[in-house]
């Protein structure tokens, strides 16, 4: 059991896209080494944004990520460096877009308040499990999917009784204390034995020591606490909600929504996407996904 306990320490808060609580960066991220070289398309032009425009004349873009989602979008706490699978999102954008990623400018902005971020121009794009929704359409534009999240089970690696939803029924399930995933679970499947509290480092740090039987939240969130100790957790089961994850533009700036949908088709097309998955979420051991199809919605 201290052993279980042990590994716990090292598990970090995390936040739910959208509908969880935040918590400490995690101690480890993905290595550099093993991450793809984006090349600068230096010959790229966008004079229909103004967004971009702006970014030109600052020399460099301004990306509004989170920092305590682990294999997602991290913040090193001693060097300051940002990882994870949405922070190669970013930086792949970047170069298409014709600035070298190692410019970007990383702000950490909060759920509640990316809207007003893009809205108010603090940041050009952002890119943090920010699912689209008719809801946010009406207040900023959305490119992409570049990955399609869903709620998920998160057990530990010796456990064979859980395949999926299907076989809560007297199990303990730990969520985030009002969180939509908790919601979900109490409309869908009463007959499991919900367990809620305020972060879900809290549920993990009880399964580990075996005091409820699994957790869940997206499925990219728990990927992402899988791919810290692969030894000891696994996700299970196939998704059972919903969860399109999209870069958050200025409302109106259609032009660099468009662009960015080019970009992340390119990007899917010659295999980088594929290697960031790999290097981040994909050290969890679940293979990398096929990309869900690009939404060209009307400009707006």
């Amino acid at each position: 059991m201290n052993a279980f306990r042990a590994l716990a320490v090292l598990l970090i808060a995390v936040a739910a896209a959208g509908c969880g609580k935040s918590g400490s960066p995690p101690v480890k991220g993905p290595q550099p080494e093993d991450l793809p070289v984006y090349q600068v398309d230096t010959g790229f032009q966008l004079p229909a944004s103004r967004t971009w425009e702006k970014a030109e004349r600052r020399g460099h873009l301004v990306v509004g990520v989170k920092e305590d989602q682990p294999y997602l979008g991290e913040k090193d706490p001693s060097g300051g460096r940002y990882s994870g699978f949405d922070i190669e999102i970013a930086k792949m954008l970047s170069a298409s877009l014709g600035f070298d990623p190692k410019t970007v400018e990383f702000r950490t902005i909060a759920s509640a308040n990316r809207e007003t971020a893009l809205q108010n121009g603090q940041i050009d794009y952002y890119v943090g499990t920010y699912t689209i929704n008719d809801n946010r359409k009406k207040q900023v534009g959305f490119a992409g999917p570049y990955f399609m999240a869903g709620q998920s089970l998160l057990v530990r690696r010796n456990d064979d009784d859980i395949k999926g939803p299907g076989d809560l029924a007297g199990k303990k399930v730990c969520s985030a204390a009002g969180s939509t995933p908790y919601q979900r679970l109490q409309r869908e499947f009463p007959k499991a034995v919900l367990v809620a509290y305020d972060t879900y480092s809290v549920c993990v740090d009880n399964l580990l020591t075996y005091q409820v039987d699994a957790v869940s939240t997206d499925d990219s969130i728990l990927l992402g606490y899988a791919a810290k100790v692969p030894e000891e957790l696994k996700v299970v089961g196939e998704p059972f909600s919903k969860e399109p994850y999209g870069i958050g533009v200025p409302r109106g700036d259609n032009a660099l929504r468009f662009a960015l949908d080019d970009a992340l088709e390119a990007q899917e097309k010659n295999g980088n996407w594929k290697k960031a998955y790999e290097a981040t979420l994909g050290l969890s051991g679940v293979p990398a996904p096929t990309p869900p199809p690009i939404d060209r919605y009307p400009a707006s």
